[in-house]
Parts: C-alpha cells; sequence; structure tokens
C-alpha cells in the first residue's frame, strides 16, 4: 500500500493546505508529520512565546486531524534524520513540504532532497503554501530577480491570479506508525531554552482560533479598516498576524475571503500584498535578514543604557515607550507602533537596527525572517523603502495616532492619571505633578537625534 509523508512546517492547519491535500491524493496512507526540531527549539530561532503559541497550535492541528480519523504525528529530533528514519521503515515513496524562503529552510529543503535521493524517495515541494504568491512568480519585466519597490510589485500582484482554495480531506487514513506525546506549552518554554520571557497574554494558537478570528474579521471590522488601521488606542487590525506566519489561517483563503471592492478590502489586501513582498525579497536576497539590502556606510552608535531604555519601554517618550510594553505584555505590537519605535532606535538614538530586530524576534509571536527584518530595514533606511533618511517624529506621531492618549495610559500604569494629550509630554507638567510620576525623563532631545544621523549618514534629508 502506497504511503506518503505531509511534513508540517509553516502550515499548520487542515484547511486549504496543499502539502496535506497533494499527501492525501497522492497515496492510500499519509503520515501527517511535525518534527520538533532540535536546531530550532535549543537555539535562537525561536522564542518563548513562539514556542507556547506553537504547541497550542500543535494540539489544535493534532483535534483537526482526528475530526478526520487521523492524528498528528510528532518526532523530537533533527527533520532530516527523522524523515529519512520514516521513509525507510515504510517504504514511503513521496514526502510533501512546503516551500519557504529563509536560507535555513532552503537548508533543510536541500538536504532532505539529497538524503531521500538515495532511499528512492521523492521530495515534492509545494509553492503558495506560506505565500499567497510564489515569491520567483513575478519579477520585473525590466530584467532583476525580484522587485525593490512595492507599488509596482503590488500592481503585478493583484494580477497574478491566487491559486484554488483546498478542502480539508474528509478521511485521512494514517500508516501504522506510533507517535511521541504532543509537547505542552511548558514543555515548550522552559526559561533556560529560549530568548525572550514568556508574555502574559497571548493570544491562542491554532486553526481553530485563527479561523475564528479570521471569520469575525471579515464580518465587520474590516469596514473600518482604511480609516482606523493607524488608531493606536482603538486597535482597528486584524491581529491575524500569528496565525497566518504558523500558516494556522491560509493565505490564499484570507484574500480570496476578502472582498477588495468593500470598504477597508483593498487596504487590508495591501497587506497580504506586503507579506508577499518581504518574502520575495529575501527569496532573493537571503542575506538581508543579516546585512544590509541597500547600505549607507551607517556608522552605528553603541549605547547599552539607551537600548536597554528602548528595550524596557523606559524612553522617556511615551508613545515609544507604550509600544515596547504591549510587546512584552502581549508578544504582539500595533503595526504603527513597531512603525514608530523602530524609526526611534534607528533614527534618533541611531543604533544598528539589528538590535531592534533581535529583540521583535525575542518577544513577537508572528516574528519571522522575512517580515520582520525586513520590515526593520525598511524603517531603518538600510532596505527597500524609497525615502530612507525618512524620521518619524514620535510626538508628531503620538498626536496623529494617539490623540487623547488612551494608547499610552493602557501600557503605562505609571502615566494613567495624566488627563488628555498631555501625557505625551509629561516633562512638561508642573514639577508637582511629575514629582508623583515614576517616569523617566527623556533619554535624549529630538533635534539632536535627528541632527546626529542625518550627519553620520553618507547621505541627508528625510523629515520629522
Amino acid at each position: 500500500m502506497s504511503v506518503a509523508i505531509a511534513l508540517f512546517t509553516r502550515d499548520l492547519r487542515v484547511k486549504d493546505n496543499p502539502v496535506l491535500h497533494s499527501a492525501c491524493h497522492a497515496a492510500a496512507e499519509v503520515v501527517p508529520l511535525f518534527v520538533l526540531d532540535t536546531a530550532i527549539l535549543t537555539g535562537a530561532s525561536i522564542s518563548a512565546n513562539r514556542a507556547v503559541f506553537l504547541a497550542e497550535t500543535l494540539a489544535d492541528l493534532d483535534s483537526h486531524l482526528r475530526d478526520i480519523k487521523g492524528y498528528l504525528v510528532v518526532r523530537r529530533g533533527s527533520v532530516v534524520k527523522e524523515v529519512e528514519r520514516i521513509v525507510a521503515d515504510l517504504g514511503i515513496a513521496e514526502v510533501h513540504l512546503a516551500a519557504d524562503v529563509s536560507g535555513y529552510s532552503h537548508r533543510r529543503e536541500q538536504a532532505l532532497r539529497a538524503r531521500l535521493a538515495c532511499l528512492g524517495c521523492r521530495l515534492r515541494v509545494h509553492s503558495n503554501t506560506i505565500t499567497v504568491v510564489e515569491p520567483a512568480a513575478i519579477t520585473p519585466s525590466g530584467g532583476g530577480a525580484h522587485f525593490a519597490v512595492f507599488t509596482p510589485y503590488y500592481r503585478r500582484w493583484v494580477t497574478a491570479g491566487a491559486r484554488r482554495l483546498l478542502e480539508a480531506p474528509g478521511r485521512i487514513t494514517v500508516a501504522p506508525i506510533a507517535t511521541e506525546a504532543l509537547p505542552s506549552p511548558e514543555e515548550m518554554c522552559p526559561e533556560e531554552m529560549h530568548s525572550g520571557q514568556r508574555s502574559p497574554q497571548l493570544p491562542p494558537g491554532g486553526e481553530t482560533a485563527g479561523r475564528r478570528i479570521l471569520r469575525d474579521w471579515l464580518a465587520g471590522p474590516i469596514q473600518h479598516y482604511e480609516q482606523a488601521h493607524d488608531d493606536l488606542a482603538g486597535d482597528g487590525t486584524s491581529r491575524l498576524s500569528p496565525y497566518l506566519h504558523f500558516g494556522c489561517v491560509s493565505p490564499t483563503e484570507t484574500l480570496r475571503a476578502t472582498d477588495r471592492s468593500t470598504p477597508g478590502g483593498e487596504a487590508f489586501i495591501r497587506q497580504l500584498a506586503w507579506r508577499d513582498f518581504h518574502h520575495q525579497v529575501l527569496a532573493a536576497r537571503p542575506d538581508a535578514s543579516v546585512a544590509d539590502y541597500r547600505t549607507h556606510h551607517d556608522r552605528w552608535r553603541r549605547d547599552d543604557a539607551a537600548a536597554r531604555a528602548w528595550r524596557d519601554g523606559r524612553t522617556g517618550y511615551p508613545i515609544v515607550d507604550a509600544g515596547m510594553r504591549q510587546l512584552h505584555q502581549e508578544g504582539w505590537m500595533h503595526n504603527r507602533a513597531r512603525l514608530i519605535t523602530a524609526s526611534f532606535l534607528t533614527k534618533t538614538l541611531y543604533l544598528d537596527w539589528r538590535i531592534g530586530a533581535r529583540h521583535f524576534l525575542d518577544l513577537l509571536v508572528d516574528a519571522d525572517v522575512a517580515n520582520n527584518q525586513l520590515n526593520w530595514q525598511w524603517v531603518a533606511g538600510t532596505g527597500t523603502d524609497t525615502r530612507p533618511n525618512r524620521i518619524l517624529n514620535p510626538l508628531r506621531q503620538a498626536q496623529r495616532d494617539d490623540p487623547t492618549g488612551d494608547y499610552v495610559r493602557r501600557y503605562l500604569p505609571e502615566l494613567q492619571q495624566v488627563a488628555g494629550p498631555a501625557v505625551h509630554q509629561p516633562w512638561k507638567l508642573d514639577p508637582h505633578q511629575r514629582a508623583n510620576l515614576d517616569y523617566p525623563d527623556p533619554i535624549i532631545d529630538l533635534r539632536d537625534g535627528a541632527d546626529h544621523f542625518r550627519t553620520a549618514r553618507d547621505e541627508t534629508g528625510g523629515e520629522q
């Protein structure tokens, strides 16, 4: 009897999963396999927050598979060695895997292909599983391996078309094979294993939660997205990013379920395209995960105290500190706050973008190499931004995106007693009011920071 492996990686769902769908159609029996990769779990690639979310997601995936008479086969160790062992034991003819863009995923795919070929087993890699459009599917008409500017990419992306949706298998027959126990969140999150502390208000992991959030989002809140997506206190965003990162929700289904003609639809679809844009950049330039995409030969400052104040949310600029406290508390940060906090680190403090990217990787549930690193480079002006010297003034951003100060007061309890927009500049309060606040003075003058940035860069310009 023919047997195939559906090797789950960042596609942890049953519905609209090309890997699972193809494996079920290719063979009479399937091994739905997830390998707890020790190279990832014992390194810096996964944070405590993502480890907890992953454990909940695997439990939910196993539950969905059991609903169709299957179960998730769990192994621990090297992905290549564990797959190789199962292939040899069961005489498996095909292994199905989702394409990904990180350097690690490329090395894993190459190693799998080489080892499986020695066993007479075929590796089938499925694109359009993690992204809507395959990274290499659209390229600039004038030549080049990838688009470096979003707008022309988006024009081509919207006409590229998405693949058809795939239903979840009605029934799955798992080959006779033992499985190890599903990992608990506590097992996945020992303090000595992962970078970053576990945030107390993490979202629940899994396809069930992700599909509920998507359904609720499309049922109403999306209509206000274009007007409200920068409203920090209103939080008019979908919060789908962790579920897209882990593949609990299909990006293709998300696109097809979104009506671009309704209010908010087009603006939300552009965010899906931004996600694909960064994936195609990293696929073509894997070194961009650690090196400047477009270097300005920055002479970054070294200031450990300033970096620590930024991480801890104690810079003295409430809009910046609120974003950093939200990150610690929820393992997530509003997208506008991500831009503000990243600009402050790289353009005002003039500290290396890699410091910020590493901290976000340590705490964000939704952080992956493509979106995290390339968004950081975009803000730092070393990436694909066509205006690399722009500076986001945190006071102006606060006035625009948190005019009442409600976002700041939500995450900075020491400032809750300050009424109205005055909360954004507590250093201007009278001495008596300031004396009652356990909140630091600004660690840097904004104008001094901007002047230093412009002087240090080879190019000058930008705006506050």
